[in-house]
């Protein structure tokens, strides 16, 4: 009969476990906290009650591709990307060991 020493007790792939399991959740975090940054740092997409009487055409609107704020979009996503995979193989990791 088992008991619960025996049950809790470390399989071979431990350590190993552990390890990569502090890795990624680093990884989360500065993937979280570049996200959560970078959101931040973004201007809001609408200008208050200036937002509800219509579109102006401005350099940046025509130029958007190119600015300063779709590259701190571009990496938002990313940085959101790279979070969502590392938390699905955090979810993973343990499946695939035993």
């Amino acid at each position: 009969m088992l008991n619960l020493h025996q049950l809790l007790a470390p399989t071979a792939f431990y350590a190993e476990y552990k390890a990569i399991s502090i890795i990624l959740i680093v990884l989360m975090a500065i993937a979280a906290l570049t996200a959560i940054i970078l959101v931040l740092m973004q201007q809001s997409n609408s200008s208050g009650i200036d937002a509800l009487g219509g579109s102006s055409e401005t350099f940046f609107g025509k130029n958007k591709g190119k600015s300063i704020e779709a590259k701190m979009k571009k990496w938002t996503w990313i940085c959101v990307a790279v979070l969502v995979v590392l938390s699905i193989a955090f979810y993973l990791i343990p499946l695939i060991v035993d």
